[in-house]
């Protein structure tokens, strides 16, 4: 039975539906579902194009490892990143305020074209894509859009079981 979960950005009063790819990507699958809810203030992508992520304190008992990967995602990919706490640079992680953690989860959905997970830093940053948007991608790009052009202060980006 397909697993489901919704992706808010409170401020705006936006939400979208995502359906879990248990098949593609359990063990992500897994341990995000069994820490639901997370969320945190929202950031907009630098490189990557078009992406939203918060960052969040690392929650599954064993890290997924790297399971149904892309470095290149696509509209309504909902992306999880593991970062160990040296992968960071340290002004990032000071700016938001992840500097005391040994790592870093990043929940990410991507809402339109041309992405690419290279980063200057480091190069390469595959992700586990362990979940597709299913319902409610334009408004939610829409409102992606205008954390880019507006400005993020006071968004957050929030994932919750949809029990349906």
């Amino acid at each position: 039975m397909p697993r489901y979960m919704s992706i808010s950005l409170e401020k705006r009063g936006v939400s979208c539906v995502a359906e879990l790819l248990d098949k593609d990507a359990p063990r992500t699958c897994d341990a995000v579902w069994n820490a639901l809810p997370q969320g945190g203030d929202i950031y907009h992508a630098k490189y990557a194009r078009n992406e939203v992520y918060a960052m969040v304190p690392r929650f599954a008992e064993e890290e997924p490892g790297q399971e149904n990967p892309t470095v290149t995602p696509i509209p309504g990919d909902v992306v999880y990143f593991s970062f160990n706490g040296g992968m960071l640079d340290r002004r990032f992680k000071e700016e938001k305020g992840i500097d005391h953690l040994p790592g870093v989860i990043d929940l990410a959905i991507f809402y339109g074209r041309n992405n690419l997970l290279l980063n200057g830093d480091v190069g390469w940053v595959p992700g586990n894509v362990y979940a597709t948007i299913v319902e409610g991608l334009a408004p939610m790009a829409e409102a992606c859009n205008d954390v880019w052009r507006s400005g993020s202060i006071g968004e957050r980006l929030v994932y919750r079981r949809l029990e349906r």
